[in-house]
């Protein structure tokens, strides 16, 4: 499963995208697509609406089943804490993401 939620979506990316992917909210999609289709669409999309603020939640082998990745300008940005990923909603851009929480605390593994 691929869910992708995007910012401001051009008429003609959300077209395509509705070729693959239902979309439940504006500018929400998902959708069951295998990977190569995924990364093809979404090199589409990044090549034909370089400004696009997107975040894509992808299914995955790992401990959560799931992969998080952000292109553009988006208000949230994956982290990786203590080997999963989660979610930042505000952070620091001079430090670099090592296992601190978006308010600068430890995190605690």
């Amino acid at each position: 499963m691929t869910v992708i939620v995007a910012n401001d979506t051009p008429p003609a990316i959300r077209g395509l995208l509705k070729r693959w992917f239902i979309e439940p909210r504006p500018n929400a999609f998902v959708g069951s697509v295998n990977a190569r289709t995924r990364e093809k669409t979404l090199a589409y999309i990044r090549r034909n609406a370089p400004g696009l603020g997107m975040l894509v939640i992808a299914a995955e082998r790992s401990s959560q089943g799931f992969s998080v990745e952000c292109f553009g300008e988006t208000p949230r940005r994956p982290v990786r804490l203590c080997g999963l990923q989660v979610l930042a909603e505000a952070w620091d851009d001079s430090e670099e993401p090592s296992g601190e929480t978006p308010s600068g605390e430890t995190a605690q593994c």
